[in-house]
């Protein structure tokens, strides 16, 4: 049986992202993100939805995102979503998912930038379409 495991998001960061480290000194960085939906009702009223998503991210890709990210920043992201349950302090059973971040690009203004913050040169054919 095949399987496969991928989300890809683009909302505002909600928190500036917060960094730790592992016992190994491997850097994990966590923060989160709004993603908005809009529409239309059958009336013609616009609605809107908003998705917040916790983010998770490890290594060199966590120190860059700790380093250029801060709240309110358009971030586009690829990752993995994963199932993390625990047993809180009350003893009760807590659970949620939480995407692992595979892959960013920085989008202020709604450009892609590289992690130096310089536009990239993409062309309109390049771009991403959402």
């Amino acid at each position: 049986m095949a399987n496969f495991n991928k989300i890809i998001l683009l909302g505002n960061v909600t928190k500036d992202p917060e960094m730790s480290y592992l016992p190994s000194q491997i850097a994990v960085v966590n923060f989160g993100i709004a993603v908005n939906r809009k529409w239309k009702n059958k009336e013609g009223v616009g609605q809107t939805n908003v998705c917040f998503v916790d983010l998770r991210c490890f290594g060199k890709q966590a120190e860059t995102i700790h380093k250029y990210v801060k709240k309110g920043d358009l971030l586009f992201v690829e990752g993995r979503l994963e199932f993390n349950s625990w047993v809180a302090k009350d003893n009760s059973k807590r659970s949620k998912h939480r995407v692992t971040i595979e892959s960013f690009q920085l989008m202020p203004n709604g450009q892609p930038v590289d992690a130096q913050g310089q536009e990239t040169a993409q062309t309109k054919e390049d771009k991403p379409r959402f």
